[in-house]
């Protein structure tokens, strides 16, 4: 079922209404502006049918006024002839020509009304569809923006980025073992000594230097 009925519900019609009260917006637009077009179609092949109906009235008011022309001509000849009851004969034929000519200019004329109500019809059904068109862009628009922001949330805490950071964190815990083998291997490696290191040794070394000396003076022979 269609959400307009006729050309004027079209007209009357407040787009922005009918969007805030749909369950989907999106879908209700499409739906709006299907019908709108359709209707455009219909009332534009109406109009051009009417028109159609004028040019043929025409053709016939044409018709009728050469054909009363000539029952003038013939009633001017009876008159010429005196056949008086000719002529008044020709004068009615000529009457119901004027009469039906008259019918059918008063359908024109409101043939002319008709097609001018069309042209203002379709004048405001394109008014229309312009506005639900651009309707439908915003809200293209605003369901883009809607699902890039998602995209974006997820991008940011869903669990893809969950995964990675915790991929991150194993990768550095490998690394920070890997630093604490090196420098583990590294405690027992000679190094550059300190000055207190230096002085140190040499002060043992003099210790020891001393020690040998006495040690020597008691295995030496004693003389005479």
């Amino acid at each position: 079922m269609g959400i307009f009925s006729r050309t004027r519900d079209i007209i009357a019609a407040n787009v922005t209404d009918l969007l805030d009260k749909a369950e989907d917006p999106a879908k209700t637009i499409r739906m709006i502006i299907l019908e709108m077009e359709e209707t455009l179609v219909e009332v534009r092949a109406s109009a051009a049918r009417t028109i159609a109906d004028q040019k043929e009235m025409r053709r016939h008011i044409a018709k009728l006024d050469s054909v009363q022309a000539g029952w003038i001509e013939k009633a001017e000849l009876a008159l010429s002839k005196g056949r008086e009851d000719l002529a008044k004969a020709a004068l009615v034929e000529k009457q119901k020509a004027g009469d039906l000519a008259e019918q059918l200019n008063e359908e024109v004329a409101t043939l002319d009304a008709a097609l001018s109500a069309s042209e203002a019809d379709i004048a405001k059904l394109q008014g229309k569809l312009r506005e639900a068109r651009a309707r439908q862009n915003a809200i293209a628009t605003r369901l883009e923006s809607a699902y890039n922001r998602e995209r974006m949330r997820e991008m940011y805490q869903g669990a893809k980025v969950e995964d990675a950071f915790s991929r991150f964190e194993q990768l550095e815990r490998r690394a920070d073992l890997a630093e604490g083998r090196a420098d583990a291997l590294s405690l027992g490696a000679a190094g550059p000594k300190s000055l207190e290191e230096e002085i140190a040794e040499l002060r043992s070394s003099d210790k020891v230097d001393a020690e040998l000396a006495a040690l020597k003076a008691r295995f030496q022979p004693k003389e005479g």
